[in-house]
């Protein structure tokens, strides 16, 4: 793929090392010592890099607000494939983020030609395994929603043709809505700053859809009215055709300051005491005094055929409405990380790092970590089989599936109560 990223593939995701190289992204390492209560996904390397998380983990130990948000594409049914996601979002929500989630209806339409009322029933399902996971928050669909309009036009006023082209390698042959759909996710993840103000803003993603996180950070920068730059022995506060207005505002808030033509230099105070400072002052003109948006990324589940679980390969995934006998089915079947015989695996031990079954209990099934650890052990030794290792990951799923559907019932007047 070049220098592309495809964030409508199927395909397994990119090698990781040449991505973070190339776009830099940054590994979740660098910002672990800074998050309170650090998650499973993130211990056990699932997510494994970001753009700014320190602004959210510093948000998250000082109390500060903060928004997550993240959209699912209604083209199908959810599976496990989409849970990582949905559990990150929550996590969030549950250090005191504000939630939003997005039912991508107009991109499902546009990219995948799903019909309206199909986007609306495959909509219903991410919702419902949202709230039963204990989501609290705002969801809403692309197509119901007119203030996300109205912001994805100004969006769209800040990028073009040429630059949509350099970033998805979009062509002659490209629709038209393909392309009103990409403004339309950059609007997505700018709306929580619209809708409950200015704050940095978490998205969690899969890989596959930096290429959005990158034209977002872009454009928010665009739609400042300011910079604020820590020049060493002062702030330089620059304006980007703001108001006339609002540079003299900013001048009169910083006794002492030095007003120029174009910007206004401040000594003494912090940073980010004059950013906040400026971002009210921006507000007050019109502006919108976007934080530039923060981002994770997390390793793909591994299909049960091998590759990226996708649900253009059916055999690869396991639907979360799918009936017990089609996912028993499904997983006896399923690749694993076995050798060719059983003696040689009793000898050499399995290769649990490039078995879709381990990854199961490893993305969803095991909350343990011992317990995940001693199924690694035995697979490493050569001490279980792959055709028991199956059977007793095949109770750990059916129980999951259980009580995860008992959970769907028990939130369902959380959908019927949405408008």
């Amino acid at each position: 793929m070049g220098d592309r990223i495809n964030p409508w593939s199927s395909e397994e995701s990119p090698d990781l090392a040449r991505l973070f190289s190339e776009f830099g992204i940054e590994p979740i390492e660098s910002v672990v010592n800074d998050i309170p209560n650090v998650p499973y996904f993130i211990r056990r390397g699932i997510v494994v890099g970001h753009r700014d998380y320190g602004l959210i983990a510093d948000a998250m130990r000082t109390g500060r607000p903060f928004h997550v948000l993240t959209g699912f594409m209604p083209s199908g049914h959810p599976h496990l494939g989409h849970l990582m996601v949905m559990k990150e979002v929550v996590w969030h929500v549950q250090q005191g983020g504000s939630g939003y989630v997005v039912v991508a209806d107009r991109e499902a339409h546009g990219v995948r030609e799903i019909p309206w009322g199909a986007c609306a029933a495959f909509g219903e399902e991410y919702l419902r395994c949202l709230y039963a996971l204990g989501f609290v928050g705002e969801t809403y669909y692309q197509s119901r929603n007119a203030k996300l309009a109205a912001l994805a036009f100004e969006a769209g006023t800040k990028v073009n043709f040429s630059e949509l082209q350099a970033i998805y390698g979009f062509g002659a042959e490209t629709a038209l809505s393909h392309a009103v759909s990409t403004i339309t996710q950059v609007a997505d993840i700018l709306y929580p700053q619209v809708d409950a103000g200015p704050a940095p803003t978490i998205v969690p993603v899969g890989i596959d859809q930096d290429p959005h996180i990158r034209l977002t950070r872009g454009i928010a920068h665009k739609l400042r009215m300011f910079t604020v730059e820590d020049r060493g022995t002062h702030i330089s506060v620059r304006s980007k055709e703001a108001p006339v207005a609002a540079m003299g505002e900013v001048h009169q808030a910083f006794p002492g300051s030095a007003k120029y033509e174009g910007h206004v230099d401040v000594s003494g105070g912090r940073c980010t005491e004059v950013a906040t400072v400026v971002r009210e002052i921006e507000r007050r003109h019109g502006g919108y005094g976007f934080f530039t948006p923060s981002s994770t990324y997390h390793r793909f589940i591994p299909g049960l055929t091998g590759g990226k679980m996708s649900s253009s390969v059916p055999e690869s995934t396991i639907g979360l409405f799918e009936p017990a006998d089609v996912v028993l089915k499904k997983l006896m079947a399923a690749f694993t990380g076995g050798r060719a015989t059983s003696a040689e695996q009793r000898a050499l031990g399995g290769e649990p790092d490039s078995c879709p079954i381990f990854f199961l209990n490893l993305f969803h099934m095991v909350e343990d970590d011992a317990v995940l650890g001693e199924i690694r052990r035995r697979c490493l030794a050569g001490e279980i089989l792959c055709g028991q290792c199956k059977k007793e990951t095949v109770s750990l799923v059916l129980a999951f599936l259980e009580r995860f559907r008992e959970k769907m019932d028990e939130t369902a007047h959380l959908l019927s109560g949405r408008e």
